[in-house]
Order: structure tokens, then sequence, then C-alpha cells
């Protein structure tokens, strides 16, 4: 076990030199973690060997993969469904023109301008086509737009571009079997029974140091993710739409997911994002720069032609416009977890991972700079909401879905 637990604190390690580098450099901790996984990479391959955090152990992958669960339920758990039912024809405009045109445009560019077959190229596409939760959400909570009209609605616009990425990533790339519709069945009734379930077992076993609710949620995530992966799909597909059932009783418990995220921001996720970045190859991406342009050219082009035309037509002015293009362009979580299912399955080679997710990384950082510094509707600030946020660019550091900045 001396070689498990070192592992495993040299795993925290680089955790904690994400969470520091996060806070001197102002960015998104998942941002962070990425970047740190990418540079010791690079670094240990160059010494110890590549094989020294042991990103292939069964009970690393686990604790991954237990991460992007977690993270992507809290995702969908965010949703206001009241906000949602108020704008929905709006934010699911946007929110469609988000996905779709990005999604063909970008699917295009690695087929016909970087040679990728048709496959891969699919799956850059939906991958670049996501939108970032994570860096939205906090962009809009540091600015005070979370408590206006203008701000939940993008962020309303964000859950349907990443519900088009999580449906069409299964329905791309599962097989149809009799197994997916066994799967597809037992997302049907979850997606019915659970609110029902969920809200009554909150009602008389919450608050309760046996913790049961948690144990409650962990069994249904985990157990639907087994059945995704029995069905050939991905565990973090039925993870999104369950915390979209649940964001009226669930996502309204405070208590709950505050505990929630304790358990994937401080535990879980940091194995997902710095094995995600410890799998990227630096030198693949030096020696062949230009697919990472092309493809955050094409991603920037696409968003702009289809977003900004949709908020303008629901009254946005220009400046409204272009930042809520801009934020619909910034990518992140998702992208990552769509590039890392297209490696794990054979849909992409180490080269073009590579590629992908050092384009998204680039797409988390590129619009949101841009937006707030030329495009911020300070018009549509909070009395008493400062304008500028110190730091500048994306106004510090980028919490997860959720993650309040303290």
């Amino acid at each position: 076990m001396t070689s498990v637990w070192a592992l495993a604190a040299l795993w925290f390690g680089l955790a904690l030199l994400a969470g520091l580098a996060s806070s001197w450099l102002r960015i998104s901790t998942a941002l962070s973690e990425i970047i740190v996984g990418m540079i010791a990479s690079a670094v240990f391959g160059a010494t110890v060997g590549p094989d020294v955090l042991g990103t292939n152990e069964p009970w690393v992958k686990t604790f991954a993969g237990a991460g992007a669960i977690l993270l992507t339920f809290l995702a969908g758990a965010e949703l206001d469904p009241q906000v949602f039912r108020r704008k929905w024809k709006e934010a699911a405009a946007v929110g469609l023109a988000s996905f779709l045109l990005p999604a063909f445009g970008c699917a295009a560019a690695g087929h016909y301008l970087l040679g990728w077959q048709a496959m891969p190229s699919i799956l850059a596409g939906i991958a670049l086509a996501a939108t970032s939760v994570a860096v939205v959400y906090t962009v809009m909570m540091e600015f005070g737009f979370n408590r206006t009209e203008f701000g939940k609605t993008i962020l309303a616009a964000c859950f349907v571009t990443d519900l088009g990425t999580v449906i069409t990533l299964g329905l791309v790339f599962a097989p149809f079997t009799g197994k997916t519709l066994l799967f597809t069945l037992a997302v049907a009734t979850a997606f019915v029974g659970l609110p029902w379930l969920t809200r009554r077992l909150l009602e008389r076993y919450g608050e309760r140091p046996s913790e049961l609710e948690t144990k409650f949620l962990f069994l249904c995530l985990l157990g639907m993710g087994s059945l995704a992966t029995w069905a050939g799909s991905e565990a973090v597909l039925p993870a999104y739409l369950i915390g979209m059932t649940l964001a009226g009783s669930v996502g309204r418990n405070a208590v709950l997911i505050r505990r929630l995220r304790t358990v994937t921001i401080g535990v879980l996720t940091p194995f997902y994002f710095t094995r995600a970045g410890y799998l990227v190859s630096i030198p693949a991406v030096i020696a062949a720069p230009a697919g990472v342009i092309f493809f955050l050219l094409a991603e920037a082009v696409a968003k702009i032609g289809s977003v900004y035309p949709v908020a303008k037509f629901y009254g946005s002015t220009h400046k409204e416009a272009m930042y809520t293009t801009l934020l619909m362009s910034s990518g992140l979580t998702f992208g990552t977890i769509a590039s890392l299912f297209g490696l794990s399955h054979g849909i992409i080679d180490k080269s073009q991972y590579s590629t992908l997710v050092a384009a998204i990384v680039g797409t988390a950082i590129i619009p949101t700079v841009i937006a707030n510094s030329f495009f911020l509707p300070r018009h549509l600030l909070p009395k008493g909401q400062p304008e500028e946020v110190p730091g500048g660019g994306a106004g510090g550091p980028l919490p997860l879905p959720g993650e309040s900045k303290s």
C-alpha cells in the first residue's frame, strides 16, 4: 500500500499546486488543473518517465470518472427552473444556435482543413460546440449578472447548449442495441420518478448526520453511470439529465449542494482535470500548431455567425449580443469530457486529443477576456455592483458550477 499512498499524495500535491496557481493567476481551478497536468506530463516524461503518475491505475480512473459524473450532475442541478420557464424561447434559441452551427462548422474544419476522418471530426465539432458553465456561471456571479434577467437567460442558454452536447454525444457514438433501449427506458423512468422520490427523501431524512441524501444521490448517479457504460455509452451522460431533473429540489438545497461540491471539487475533479491535461502531448501540439489555430478560428466564426443574430433578434443591443456570443464561446468542462470520451473509446488518437484539448483551453480564456474587456454591458450591472473587478480579464478565479468566491 505504500506506493498507493505515495501516488495519492502526488496527485493531491498537484491538485494543491493547481489551486494555488488558480489563485495567483486568477483563472478557473479546472483550467489550472489541466495546465498543471500538461506541465507534469512534459516534466515527468522528460525525467522519471510518463507512467509515474499512474493515470491508468484502476483507482485513479475511478476517482476521475466519479469526478466527471458528480461535476456533470452539479452543472445540471444549477438550472433555475423558474427563469427557464419564463425565458425558455430565448434561452432555447440561443442555446441551440450556440450548438448546431458550431458543431457542424468545427466538424467541417476538422475534416476538410485538417484531413481528419469523419468520426474524429464529428467528435471535435461536438466538443468545441459545448459551452463551459464553469466559466459563464462565475463571470455572471462575480459581476452580479446572475441576479439579472440578462445573466439568468445566458445561464439557461448554456444548459441548452450542453444538453445538446450530452444528447448528441450519446446518439452519435453509442451503439444502438437492446441494451441501448433498456438504458433509455431507465433514464426516462429516472426522469419521471426521481423528483418525487428525492423530494420525499429530503423531507423525511434530510439534514441528518448519516447523510442519507448524499448516499442516495451517489447510488443514483453511479448506478445510472454503470448502466450507461453497460449499454456502450458514457457514465456522464445520464448524470446531466438527472441534475436537470432534480434542479427544483436538490438544486435549491444550498447545504446539500455545498456538501456535494466539497467532495466533488475538493477530492474528485482534480483527478479528472489533471488526468485530462496529463494525456495531452505538448510536443505534438508544438509540432502541429495549425490544428489548434484552425479550431479556434472555426469555433469563433461559427459562434458569432449563429449566436449574435439570435441575440439581436430577441432585442439585445450590439454590446449585449456580443457579450452573450463571447460567453457562449467559452468552452472547458464538457469539451474536455467529450474529448476524453473520444480518446478512451478510440475515436481520436492522442495527437488529435492533444490538438482538441489545447483548442478547448484556448476557448476557455480568449473569449471571456475579450468579452469583459471590450463588451461588458455596464448598463445592466445591478445597482451597487462594481463595474470592474480587480485583476481584469475574467474578473478573478473561476470556480466550478455553484462555487462561490470567498
